[in-house]
């Protein structure tokens, strides 16, 4: 049996919790109050640009609480942006 041997192509996942909540006109304090946390570890999810490892609560909580406070829907590619690698494409 010979082993196929390819580069799978992959490209990046990109959080754009920061510029969610930049849009919306939510700080850190008005979100972790919404989701009974604490600023700073908003502050921390906020900081990173490629995709924490949260689990999908964590995610529908931050929809939710963005949604709540911005008074617009917030699905969970409203957070996450897929950018292809062009060099496989």
């Amino acid at each position: 049996m010979n082993a196929v041997l390819y580069e799978p192509c992959v490209g990046k996942v990109r959080w754009k919790l920061r510029a969610v909540m930049a849009e919306r006109k939510i700080t850190n304090k008005a979100l972790a109050e919404a989701m009974g946390r604490n600023p700073v570890s908003i502050a921390k999810l906020k900081s990173v640009d490629e995709l924490p490892g949260i689990g999908g609560d964590t995610l529908a909580k931050l929809c939710e609480a963005i949604a709540t406070l911005s008074s617009r829907p917030c699905m969970p590619p409203d957070l996450i942006e897929y950018i292809p690698d062009e060099d496989k494409i």
